[in-house]
């Protein structure tokens, strides 16, 4: 089967490709992986489809270890095909198309040289990433002749070149719009870089410069991404174009994005003129908190008691008779009252949020989830919660079901090999993927229950206790030991007084 290139096109979408090849690169993109290439250069895609955006884009890897997927993406002209698959407002949608938005794909560590002359490109405009939230931090490094390994490292040094090139001129700086899934990202970017600009003693007036004509701006994505899919799918898929397509991705058709700057930011990135849902806005908060606490809330809420019921993926827990109506509950009747916006714009939100969890198409692991799953609860679930029991309201049920399945889950001992494992309520066994002095705390609360004979109020009353977990003293709650010990005494067949 033939591999899939620019010698496969035809028609218009070889025009669209030679139209972006002569295009000037006005984007650096930091990062190849699935994500940007189903969120940001589709939408960039759709711009110039509608002749609203006129750059191209040059991508590379933001790691060494990222080879692979970019000689990949460079072995196919920079071309790959989007499907888009789920439900649009009530409404059943299979795509696929073909986005040329790439004109050059080149990896950074090997053609360090080809990097550095981008920088000092005038035409160059925007800087967009994602590293993940690992990439967005310090760490120390020398600045030297090659190429410089961390992502704000590189950065500081392209922006020192730029600088440099351009005399600091005002009109020469770069936006630069981080998709990292971290509060402040842009702010966090900034103040990394000059980090790095200070640890290697560059001049305060590049300082001031990156400061002053430099735009770092926070923003928060939302799509789920799947990427390349089971591989009978994609097999089919290339028997039916008759073109293999190794960078194949998948995504749902929902995509937000809200990035805090002016409005006037839509002449030079026209995405809501290209209809799609990006919002300037002055206030990122209303557009986190509601994702943070409603979607994610929920999955962190289905993760846990999903596990110790045996099940694996965010669907089977919507469809479960049990719990399928227990997690909307938690969404409608509990997590919204504890938000400060508008009912009906989270009513809204919240029925977008379920469609999404029912796309057939994508098999959301709940072992995936559930990494990390303390932290978790402790910023998408505890302000809802913690919303009543400041105000003496009745506890609401659903999140306590949510607290006791966590508690549950994290019924842990450690291993020989180190890891910290459970037993669902089957007694098969899993394994627990969090900090190791907080899994450390748990398990010795859990071991000593068995050892001592203490009741299951006992315990979890301890484990509320630990301010490590929560930040405070759950404990002190009216109500709630007794709440949660209720629950796992249901599971457990164990004395609750």
């Amino acid at each position: 089967m033939k591999q899939f290139d620019r010698t496969a096109l035809q028609g218009e979408t070889k025009q669209q490709y030679e139209r972006m090849q002569a295009a000037p690169v006005t984007v650096l993109q930091i990062g190849e992986g699935n994500f940007l290439r189903g969120f940001f250069d589709w939408m960039i895609h759709e711009c110039r489809k509608q002749g609203l955006f006129q750059g191209s884009i040059a991508v590379v890897q933001p790691r060494p270890s990222g080879k692979d997927n970019i000689g990949k993406l460079a072995a196919q002209d920079g071309l790959y095909t989007l499907v888009t698959r789920g439900m649009d407002k009530g409404t059943a949608v299979a795509r696929n198309e073909l986005i040329p938005v790439f004109s050059q794909v080149f990896d950074p560590y090997t053609d360090w040289e080809k990097l550095t002359e981008l920088a000092v490109s005038p035409q160059l405009t925007f800087v967009v990433s994602n590293t993940t939230e690992a990439g967005l931090v310090y760490r120390a490094e020398p600045l030297g002749e090659g190429p410089i390994l961390s992502f704000p490292g590189k950065i500081t040094y392209l922006l020192y070149l730029r600088y440099q090139a351009y005399q600091g001129s005002s009109t020469h700086g770069l936006i630069f719009l981080p998709c990292e899934l971290l509060e402040g990202n842009g702010d966090v970017l900034r103040e990394t870089v000059l980090h790095y600009a200070e640890d290697w003693n560059l001049p305060q007036t590049f300082q001031d410069w990156v400061r002053l004509h430099n735009r770092f701006l926070n923003s928060l994505v939302d799509r789920i991404v799947t990427g390349y899919p089971e591989e009978e799918q994609a097999e089919a898929w290339f028997e039916e174009w008759g073109v293999r397509d190794n960078m194949l991705c998948t995504a749902e058709p929902y995509h937000v994005w809200a990035i805090e700057a002016e409005p006037e930011m839509e002449n030079i990135l026209p995405f809501r003129t290209a209809g799609l849902n990006v919002h300037w806005t002055s206030d990122l908060k209303p557009f986190r908190e509601r994702k943070v606490r409603l979607l994610n809330g929920a999955h962190t809420w289905m993760a846990s008691l999903g596990l110790i019921h045996g099940l694996e993926h965010v669907r089977e827990m919507l469809e479960h008779p049990d719990f399928g109506w227990r997690v909307r509950e938690a969404a409608v009747k509990e997590i919204i009252p504890a938000l400060p916006y508008p009912k009906e714009e989270l009513l809204t939100y919240s029925r977008e949020v379920f469609d999404r969890f029912a796309n057939p198409y994508i098999r959301h692991r709940l072992s995936d989830i559930a990494m990390n799953s303390v932290s978790k609860f402790r910023v998408r679930l505890l302000p809802s919660l913690a919303y009543y029991a400041e105000r003496r309201a009745p506890l609401p049920e659903q999140l306590i079901l949510g607290l006791s399945g966590l508690l549950r889950y994290y019924r842990v001992k450690l291993m020989e090999d180190g890891t910290y494992a459970g037993t669902n309520l089957s007694g098969e066994q899993y394994t627990v993927r969090d900090d190791p002095e907080a899994l450390n705390l748990v398990a010795g609360i859990w071991s000593a229950t068995e050892l001592t004979g203490a009741t299951m109020k006992e315990t979890v009353d301890r484990l509320l206790a630990l301010e490590l977990l929560w930040g405070q003293s759950l404990a002190k709650w009216d109500g709630l030991t007794t709440a949660v010990s209720y629950w796992l005494t249901q599971w457990e067949g164990e004395d609750a007084k």
